[in-house]
């Protein structure tokens, strides 16, 4: 049987979940040689919207880019909760912002709620980047890549100047799994 992890990112637009999509994808196929697929929904609304990344990480073909039954999920919104959280295999892992996510999805899977945007804004100094401090969170949850691969997909991606920033937001987002 081969492997194949899937994993599914959901808030709201403007909230970086595309980009997160993208880097953890990034992280997969060229630092940590996997192969990997990148997938995105959003609403016609650039801010505000739903939003919705699907990355399948495999170490065989990838015959379907699309999440089937998803081993990870990430809310950081009650309506992104609501819209996507299904599918989600008993055996899997679901992280919910404890400060948005009032009403939990169903089913038996490993629930965390996390103070994923409380930790941007407090701990790290910057909102825009509770993306990279799920990206932490999702990491340190499920190795589904290395913390190394991880780390240079961010420094590819992120904008010059704000490395350290989201180095830190990135470390924020481990903390909050450290343990669990």
């Amino acid at each position: 049987m081969s492997y194949r992890y899937e994993i599914r990112l959901s808030g709201e637009g403007g909230q970086g979940i595309v980009l997160a999509g993208v880097i953890l994808a990034e992280a997969a196929a060229i630092y940590d040689g996997k192969n990997a697929t990148q997938t995105q929904v959003y609403g016609p609304e650039s801010r505000g919207g739903a939003s919705k990344a699907e990355v399948i990480i495999s170490e065989e073909e990838i015959d379907y880019p699309k999440a089937l039954s998803v081993d990870l999920f990430l809310a950081l919104t009650q309506a992104a909760a609501d819209k996507y959280g299904r599918e989600v295999k008993p055996s899997g892992i679901v992280i919910l912002d404890s400060s948005k996510v009032m009403t939990d999805p169903e089913g038996s899977f490993a629930l965390h709620r996390l103070p994923i945007i409380e930790t941007a804004k407090e701990a790290v100094g910057k909102v825009m980047v509770a993306n990279i401090v799920s990206l932490g969170a999702i990491v340190g949850l499920s190795k589904a890549v290395s913390r190394h691969a991880i780390e240079q997909a961010i420094l590819a991606r992120v904008p010059k100047g704000t490395e350290a920033l989201n180095l830190r937001a990135l470390e924020a987002g481990f903390a909050l799994v450290d343990g669990a």
